[in-house]
């Protein structure tokens, strides 16, 4: 494709929020109409990479930009915290010996296929291997594809009847990839399978639909949610200007059935390392009624080393919103750390440094 037609083609799908909004509004439009190459982006948006660059990266990392989130992308802005997020760059291919493919050894340690059960009372259930938006800090960017998850009847009845014999396990972390990305119907067979199972209480779903696709977030997914309670929807906002009237919209709809919503950030460097953003962003959240959960330091992922901010960082952005906002604004700042049976408090991993 021409840099011109590619660009064309990015401005006419763009525009389509105004001239079709029947379109835009329609998550599956969304989805056909994503960009899945990264050099489509160079005409239309500041970067310092090209084309050369981009696609060394995307023989390795594949890209998927939903046309609503392109459309926050503030076009002249190269460091813009949208376009950091999910435009491949060629940082992700820099090798260092503290970034693993995998870092929590989730494909090698897995109790059965697609069942993660790290924790004696609580266990994460891999259902799907897409996300609408493949995140450039995403904690299994060098995994998903590699059939770890659980995609076929056979393959979750096995999953269910793990959980069954495992008595302490009270929570199911449902995730993927994306469990939204399932058809509704789909996910409601999973979601009723565990219901089922006497000693699980609570179900959490792990998804970042809210923030790249909330068109997905429609009243037949929210009607069949509702049926399911108790049910957890933890997202990740990472920046204040991701919670449009879309976002928001959406996390509305979740919460007015019963469905708490919850924020797990990501500290990103160069997006959302700087107190003045953070601060925002959580005031922004409670505002619409989402929870600032956590906010993790970026997972020793090989092909996201850039994002890393120091430890440091993060102490010192916790102690300035303990100052500066209250309780309900403010999140844990957290570490998941390889071979480690729980989360850590920044401040502890400091304590030890």
């Amino acid at each position: 494709m021409t840099e011109e037609k590619s660009m064309n083609n990015i401005i006419e799908i763009l525009y389509t929020q105004n001239s079709r909004p029947d379109l835009w509004n329609d998550w599956q439009w969304q989805l056909k109409n994503s960009v899945i190459s990264g050099t489509q982006l160079l005409s239309v948006f500041k970067t310092k990479d090209k084309d050369g660059d981009i696609k060394e990266v995307e023989k390795k990392y594949s890209t998927r930009i939903t046309p609503y989130y392109l459309s926050l992308i503030a076009q002249e802005a190269e460091h813009d915290p949208v376009l950091m997020q999910c435009l491949p760059t060629s940082e992700e291919l820099t090798e260092n010996d503290k970034f693993k493919d995998d870092p929590f050894e989730e494909a090698e340690n897995m109790s059965m296929p697609g069942v993660i059960h790290r924790y004696k009372d609580r266990l994460v259930l891999l259902v799907s291997d897409m996300c609408a938006m493949n995140c450039r800090h995403c904690t299994r960017k060098n995994i998903l594809g590699n059939k770890i998850g659980l995609y076929a009847d056979d393959e979750l009845q096995k999953a269910f009847n793990y959980i069954k014999g495992e008595k302490d396990v009270r929570e199911v972390l449902i995730s993927g990839g994306d469990p939204f990305m399932l058809e509704t119907a789909r996910l409601d067979y999973i979601l009723s399978s565990l219901s089922e199972i006497e000693h699980v209480e609570v179900m959490r779903i792990g998804t970042r639909v809210p923030v790249v696709l909330p068109m997905r977030i429609d009243d037949e997914l929210c009607q069949m949610l509702a049926r399911h309670r108790p049910l957890w929807i933890n997202t990740q906002f990472n920046h204040p200007v991701e919670l449009t009237e879309y976002a928001v919209k959406a996390s509305d709809k979740l919460i007015r059935v019963g469905i708490p919503v919850s924020n797990q950030s990501v500290l990103l460097k160069g997006i959302n390392d700087n107190i003045d953003v953070m601060r925002e962003l959580c005031l922004k959240l409670q505002r619409n009624m989402i929870r600032p959960y956590y906010v993790f330091q970026c997972d020793p992922v090989a092909g996201a080393g850039h994002f890393e901010a120091d430890i440091s960082v993060g102490i010192e952005m916790e102690e300035e919103l303990r100052r500066s906002v209250g309780g309900l604004a403010l999140p844990r700042f957290v570490a998941d750390m390889p071979n480690s049976k729980g989360k850590i408090s920044l401040r502890m991993l400091g304590s030890k440094a």
